[in-house]
This record gives C-alpha cells, structure tokens and sequence, in this order.
C-alpha cells in the first residue's frame, strides 16, 4: 500500500465529496457525465487554491454555491450523527450541517495549499438492479508522481430528481462510517450531551487521522 500524506487525503477525501451529479440514463451516460463533472471540480479546485487564504469568507460561498442541490450534507449530517440524531431539535441539526460542512471547506482548503497535483479517472458507474435510485462510481485518482487511489463513492435519487453524492471509500475506507465513529466517540466523551459535540465538531475533524487508516488497510 501506497502511504498517502495527511494534506493529500485530505483534499482526495473532500474533492470527491464535492462532485456534483445531474439526471442521467443509462449507465454509460451517467459514467460520462460523472467524467465531465469530475474535470470541471479538478480544474475549480486548481483555481481556488489561493482564494481561502485571500477571503476565507468568499471561498465559503464559493463552496457553498457549487455545491448546493449536488451533495446531499443533509442526509450525510443525519448519518453522522446517528442514533444521537433522534434526540436533537430541528435547530441543533440544522446548525450540525452548517458545522459540518464548514468543517469540511476549513480542512480541505488548508489541505489544498500544499497538496500534490493529481487528475481523476472516472473508471465505472453501476446502478443498483435492485434500485435503480441508487449508484455508485469507481474512480482513480492519480498524483503528478504517479502514485494511485482507489475511491468509491455512493450517490441516491429521489423519483424525478437529480444525483447526489451520499458517501465515499477510499481506499476501502468508509469516509462516512469514520465521521460518524468519531461523532459516537466525542459523545461519551462529553457524557452524551449534543451541544458540546456539535460546538467542537470542527476541533473533532482536525484530530481524525483517516489517512492513518487508510495506509494501514
């Protein structure tokens, strides 16, 4: 296995995160159309990787504009949080999604700063035959010294509405499982009080060392 640098997994993890995905048919169309977002999102990502340091508040906007409608934070937050999210109001898990997602710009553009040059193969897109509002996307991400990742990532529909990105695997990591193993951890750790968990989720994030499991699996 390949060590992946915590900078470089970071901006792997959160660049996947942001592909957005639109209405496709067959599976050869939604492949494609996939492959054209990805690009677009690399050659973004390429453009944007002076803008945090310059306005951190127009990169959050930037971020929060592109990805809106595409990936489904909500749904990923709920996730997250587990069975814990049965006893927050409305309120906490609103503010829980805000958090996370500024969690999620904070440390991927900090990542980005100095992280390796890499492109995206799209390799295949399988939807389920049981269901077909559910997919996933086999990728390959390839640096500019020509190490390789692995990533899968998982997208559902609504009847009649578009694609949206719902988990990634790295490497045979699940991304989503590590956040919400992490979300339960600093729940016993404040005695399972909510508020404290979702004030210090981005504290939280900072010290999960998912690149660490990734190299070791």
């Amino acid at each position: 296995m390949i060590a992946i640098t915590k900078r470089f997994f970071l901006v792997l993890t959160l660049s996947v995160f942001c592909v957005t995905f639109a209405q496709a048919g067959p599976e050869e169309d939604l492949q494609q159309y996939v492959d054209d977002n990805t690009q677009r999102l690399v050659d973004k990502l390429n453009e944007e990787r002076g803008l945090y340091e310059r306005d951190p508040e127009a990169f959050y906007k930037s971020m929060d504009e592109a990805l809106d409608g595409f990936v489904d934070f909500r749904r990923i937050a709920a996730r997250v949080m587990g069975r814990y999210a049965r006893q927050t109001t409305v309120e906490q898990r609103d503010e829980f999604v805000v958090k996370f997602k500024r969690s999620l710009f904070d440390s991927y553009a900090q990542a980005l700063v100095s992280a390796e040059d890499f492109k995206i193969n799209v390799n295949d897109a399988t939807i389920n035959p049981q269901n077909d509002n559910r997919a996933s996307v086999a990728m390959e991400v390839i640096t500019a010294s020509g190490n390789r990742h692995s990533v899968t990532y998982s997208m559902h529909r609504k009847e009649g509405s578009d694609w949206m990105m719902e988990n990634v695997i790295v490497e045979g990591v699940n991304i989503g499982l590590s956040f919400r193993d992490r979300f339960t951890q600093e729940m016993e750790a404040n005695r399972g009080q909510v508020q404290p968990v979702i004030d210090g989720w981005s504290d939280a994030v900072k010290s999960l060392n998912l690149e660490d499991e990734v190299n070791k699996s």
